[in-house]
C-alpha cells in the first residue's frame, strides 16, 4: 500500500482533533499477514526504497528474518514496526530518537513511561509544525488569490499553468 493510500486511510479515520486507538490499530493492520513478504513487497507497500529498509535493519530498528537462500523475509511484526517507523520518520522524528525509542521498546514494559514522554513531546512538535504549515498555506493561498488564481483543495497545479503568474503589484 503506497504512502498516499495510507495517508488517505488515516485521514479518513481522524476526528476533529483526536485519533482513536482503534483507528491506529486499523491503520497498522497488515491484514493478518499469513506469509512473509519480500523486501520489494514491503518497500512497495510503504512507498519507500529497499535501500531504506536495509538501512533501518542496519540501524537496529527492525529485525528481519532470512529464507534458505539468504533473502530478507518480513513477518507481520516486522511490517507493523516498519509502518510505525515510516510514520515517525515522515513526521520528522530524528533517527537517533527513533533508535532510542526502539531500544526502549526492546527493553520491555518498564520503559513505557519514558516512551510515553518521547511520544508526547513528538506529538507536540508535530502539532506545532502543523500550525506553522497551516500559516504558510494561508500565506500561499493569499498570494494565489492576489494574482487572480483560484484557491482551495480542488485546485491543481495544472489549472494555474495558463493563468497570468504576476498580475499583482505587491511583490513576488
Amino acid at each position: 500500500m503506497a504512502t498516499d493510500e495510507l495517508l488517505t486511510r488515516a485521514l479518513a479515520m481522524l476526528g476533529e482533533d483526536d485519533v482513536s486507538v482503534e483507528a491506529i490499530h486499523r491503520l497498522t493492520d497488515v491484514g493478518g499477514l499469513t506469509e512473509p513478504m519480500t523486501i520489494a513487497e514491503v518497500a512497495d507497500m510503504l512507498d519507500i526504497s529497499p535501500h531504506t529498509l536495509r538501512y533501518y535493519e542496519r540501524a537496529g530498528l527492525v529485525e528481519v528474518g532470512r529464507d534458505r537462500s539468504g533473502y530478507r523475509v518480513y513477518d507481520e511484526e516486522a511490517v507493523r514496526r516498519l509502518v510505525f517507523l515510516t510514520r515517525m520518520r515522515l513526521s520528522g522524528m530524528p533517527m537517533r530518537d527513533l533508535q532510542h525509542y526502539i531500544e526502549l521498546v526492546d527493553a520491555g514494559e518498564d520503559t513505557v513511561p519514558e516512551r510515553l514522554d518521547m511520544l508526547v513531546e513528538h506529538r507536540d512538535t508535530i502539532r506545532r509544525r502543523i500550525r506553522e504549515l497551516t500559516l504558510s498555506l494561508a500565506a500561499t493561498e493569499y498570494k494565489i488569490a492576489t494574482y487572480g488564481g483560484s484557491t482551495g483543495p480542488e485546485v491543481t497545479a495544472e489549472r494555474h499553468r495558463d493563468e497570468a503568474p504576476w498580475s499583482g503589484s505587491d511583490g513576488p
